[in-house]
């Protein structure tokens, strides 16, 4: 008897037969198989949807949490900011573009943080994330407590992981442009790419969270990793400028967890990857000179590890889903 499962299965990889050797779809199938936290995976190769796997969650077409791959798209925005003028350059200071975040007791030095530093991670600043990120939401005021916090490294030299220099960096833009992060991101990316963007968490303030928990669709997420395998074009519109998709793409640090180079809110991988990185597993994957994109959402409640699930993934896309392209 064929179960409602197994008939969605075979319907998927029929679907795909036409652009993925069968040997090739039973590869891939056999890997997700044994990882039991995947929800979803789709790999776009051109213009064709090749290969599509539903396995738990809510389905594609209902938002999924992608968590930190927020901060690629709070990176994204930057470069719209930039380019209408908004921000005179990644180069900028926190204090010449929005002096008005900068409490009377911030840490000395955070003034001339620039936003080159805040969108790769090399503010200088202690960490709000990991152990002390339920300490830094519950504070009274996120972007203030962020800029309280000890100087711990050179600001624009050691990468250093934290949710809070994306979310300053998020209030910078919406201080500049005018318009909240929420507004920003469906006026210039949602409207172009024909998305939905669900309003997410705010902090005390009400600014956006500029790096975590926010929730799209995942063929909104394939949509995105299209965005940036085809240098910030989509459907022969060019939505983010050209020149910042390959600033963006270029190594400024490396994550001392993966060891993975990062640019301007992408993880950089040795095989030619531009990734965007959530918790649980989430990733949205570009890969220009294959002509690649993929999405995948995980259970967002579990760690992915870069010695575990997440670098499991990283196999899966340098092995199975390059080779099925």
């Amino acid at each position: 008897m064929t179960t409602r499962r197994k008939f969605l299965f075979l319907t998927v990889t029929a679907m795909a037969a036409p652009y993925i050797a069968r040997g090739q779809t039973v590869a891939l199938n056999n890997v997700i198989s044994g990882l039991p936290q995947l929800h979803s995976l789709q790999i776009q190769r051109g213009d064709e949807v090749i290969f599509v796997k539903t396995q738990q969650g809510a389905g594609l077409d209902r938002p999924a949490n992608i968590k930190s791959c927020s901060k690629s798209i709070v990176a994204l925005l930057l470069g719209t900011a930039i380019d209408r003028q908004e921000i005179p350059s990644v180069d900028a200071t926190l204090r010449e573009v929005a002096p008005q975040l900068l409490p009377a007791n911030a840490t000395p030095g955070t003034e001339s943080i620039t936003m080159e530093d805040l969108v790769t991670l090399r503010a200088g600043l202690e960490r709000t994330s990991g152990s002390n990120y339920g300490e830094w939401i519950s504070s009274p005021n996120w972007v203030a407590d962020v800029l309280t916090r000890p100087m711990v490294a050179e600001p624009g030299q050691q990468m250093l992981y934290s949710t809070g220099s994306t979310h300053v960096l998020g209030a910078a833009l919406t201080e500049a442009a005018g318009q909240s992060l929420l507004t920003l991101t469906r006026e210039r990316l949602g409207i172009p790419l024909g998305i939905e963007i669900p309003a997410w968490t705010r902090d005390p303030q009400g600014y956006y969270l500029g790096g975590n928990e926010m929730a799209i669709t995942p063929k909104s997420m394939l949509k995105i990793a299209v965005l940036l395998r085809d240098r910030g074009a989509f459907a022969e519109r060019q939505i983010i400028p050209e020149s910042w998709v390959s600033e963006s793409t270029k190594p400024y640090g490396r994550s001392a967890f993966s060891g993975l180079d990062y640019g301007y809110g992408w993880f950089l991988t040795p095989s030619g990857y531009a990734l965007a990185r959530g918790y649980g597993g989430q990733i949205l994957a570009a890969h220009t000179d294959r002509n690649l994109a993929v999405a995948i959402t995980s259970d967002p409640t579990r760690p992915a590890r870069s010695g575990g699930y997440f670098g499991e993934l990283v196999r899966l896309l340098d092995g199975p889903i390059l080779n099925a392209t």
